[in-house]
C-alpha cells in the first residue's frame, strides 16, 4: 500500500485482516491541513498522568480524524444509496464510533482528542462523547448482587440500556439522554443527565464497547453494542505498560482528586509513596489486571483501527483492518 510517499507494512499472511503502519509511515499520510488545535487545547483534554503532546495529536491524531472524517462521508454516501433504492427519503443518521481499552491505556484522552479534531472538520461540526461509565450499575445495586469489587466488568453495567441508548441516538431521536456518573463519588449521580441532540459524529466511551452479544438463550436475539458501530478503535499497550501507568495515575490523584473530602477514594489521600503503589499495584493485579485479560483485550481483533503504544505513552504502530 503505497499513500502520500508512505509504504505500509503489510503483511503478506492471509492469517490477518489488519494491515500494520509504523508512527512514520501513519505520520506520512497526513495532508497539508493546518492542525486546529492548540497547546492549549491538549493541555484541557489530555488525561490524567496521560503525557500527549501537541507533536504527537499533529502526526498520530490529526491523519487519524481525517480517516475516520472520510469514513463517515463514504457511510453517508451509502446511506444515501440504499435510501435512494429504497425509494425513501435520505436523512442522514449519526456517524457512531466506539474507543476501547484498559483503564489507565489513555482511551479517554484519545476520545476527547478525536471529538475536539472531528468537530473542526466540515462535515462534522456537531460531535459528541459519552463515555459507558455512565451506565454502570449504581453501587447499591451492585453491592446488593454482590459485584462491587468487579467495577467495570461486563456484568456490572446495564447493558441493555447503553444498547437502547446507542440505538436511539443511531435513529436519529431527536433528544436522547444517559446517565451521569461521577469519580469523584464513584457512583452514579442521581437525577442528572446528559442530553444528546442528533451529532454528526457520536463516540462512546469504554472498556466493554467491542464486547460480544450475550447469549441468553438458544435461537433468541443478541445483539452486541458495535452492531451500532460504523468504526472503532482500540488503544492498545503492553500489559506491565499499563500497570505501571495506572499506579502513576493513582499517584498522582492521592494528591488531587482522592484529597477532596467528598471523594470516595478519601482514605487513600493519606497512604505513604510505598503504600500508595503497593495499594494501586493490589487493585491492578486483582480486579483491572483480570478485566483485561478476560474480557477487554480479547475484543482488539473486533476493532477498525488498533493504536499501538509504546512504554511512553506515545503510539509507535496503527493497525488498519482490510477493506
Amino acid at each position: 500500500m503505497v499513500q502520500n510517499g508512505a509504504v505500509a507494512s503489510t503483511d503478506t499472511s492471509s492469517s490477518t485482516p489488519f494491515v500494520t503502519l509504523s508512527r512514520d509511515e501513519w505520520a506520512a499520510l497526513a495532508d497539508s491541513t493546518p492542525l486546529p488545535l492548540t497547546e492549549d487545547d491538549v493541555r484541557r483534554v489530555r488525561g490524567v498522568a496521560d503525557p500527549i503532546s501537541l507533536e504527537e495529536v499533529d502526526t498520530v491524531y490529526r491523519p487519524l480524524s481525517r480517516l475516520l472524517d472520510l469514513y463517515s462521508q463514504a457511510t453517508g454516501g451509502l446511506h444515501r444509496a440504499t435510501s435512494e433504492f429504497l425509494g425513501e427519503r435520505a436523512s442522514r443518521t449519526p456517524f457512531v464510533i466506539g474507543v476501547a481499552g484498559s483503564v489507565a491505556v489513555g482511551k479517554s484522552t484519545t476520545a476527547r482528542v478525536l471529538r475536539e479534531l472531528m468537530a473542526r472538520w466540515p462535515d462534522s461540526p456537531h460531535v459528541e462523547l459519552v463515555t459507558t461509565d455512565g451506565f454502570l450499575l449504581p453501587n447499591a445495586e451492585l453491592e446488593k448482587r454482590g459485584i462491587m469489587a468487579r467495577k467495570g466488568f461486563p456484568e456490572s453495567y446495564d447493558r441493555r440500556a447503553l444498547r437502547r441508548f446507542v440505538a436511539d441516538v443511531k435513529s436519529g431521536l431527536p433528544e436522547v439522554t444517559a446517565p451521569v456518573y461521577s469519580h469523584v463519588t464513584y457512583d452514579i449521580v442521581p437525577d442528572e443527565r446528559v442530553v444528546v441532540r442528533r451529532p454528526d459524529v457520536l463516540i462512546v466511551e469504554g472498556l466493554n464497547v467491542l464486547a460480544p452479544p450475550v447469549l441468553r438463550e438458544p435461537g433468541a436475539p443478541a445483539f452486541a453494542l458495535s452492531d451500532y458501530f460504523d468504526a472503532s478503535i482500540y488503544v492498545d499497550a503492553r500489559p506491565s505498560d499499563v500497570r505501571r501507568w495506572y499506579i502513576d495515575r493513582f499517584l498522582t490523584l492521592r494528591g488531587t482528586a482522592f484529597s477532596r473530602p467528598d471523594s470516595y477514594f478519601h482514605t487513600y489521600a493519606d497512604l505513604s509513596d510505598e503504600e500508595a503503589v503497593e495499594r494501586a499495584g493490589h487493585i491492578w493485579d486483582t480486579i483491572n489486571a483480570p478485566n483485561l485479560v478476560h474480557n477487554i483485550a480479547p475484543t482488539r481483533s473486533r476493532a477498525t483501527i488498533i493504536l499501538n503504544k509504546s512504554a511512553d505513552h506515545s503510539i509507535e504502530s496503527v493497525r488498519l483492518r482490510k477493506l
